[in-house]
């Protein structure tokens, strides 16, 4: 589901016009990157929370040149979703349904090419 699609949706719903409800989701998406990029976390409960994760030092191979590089630490954003959501991904028998139709996509796009 695209960003549009979402701002579409809500529309329809709740009755406010497309062009308010997505100012509201940019107006949300710019209060979560903000916060994130001044280091704090962001909580919603019975969802989950976008984390600032770290990346420690390593060494990596670039493979086309056989050089090792040196990757330095670094943090990136993540999402980590709440245990209700995941419960209930989980127990959904609609998402087990079109995992197992993707699945089947894929496989039948990959004999055919």
């Amino acid at each position: 589901m695209t960003k549009a699609e979402i701002i579409q949706e809500i529309s329809l719903k709740t009755g406010v016009e497309k062009n308010q409800v997505q100012e509201v989701v940019e107006s949300f998406f710019k209060v979560v990157r903000n916060n994130m990029t001044e280091g704090k976390n962001v909580y919603f409960r019975g969802f989950g929370s976008f984390i600032i994760k770290r990346r420690a030092k390593k060494i990596a191979r670039n493979i086309s040149k056989n050089t090792a590089m040196v990757i330095d630490e670094h943090y990136i954003p993540s999402f980590k979703p709440a245990k209700t959501f995941v419960e209930k991904i989980k127990k959904s028998e609609v998402v087990k349904t079109t995992a197992a139709k993707r699945e089947a996509e894929a496989k039948q796009a990959l004999r055919e090419a």
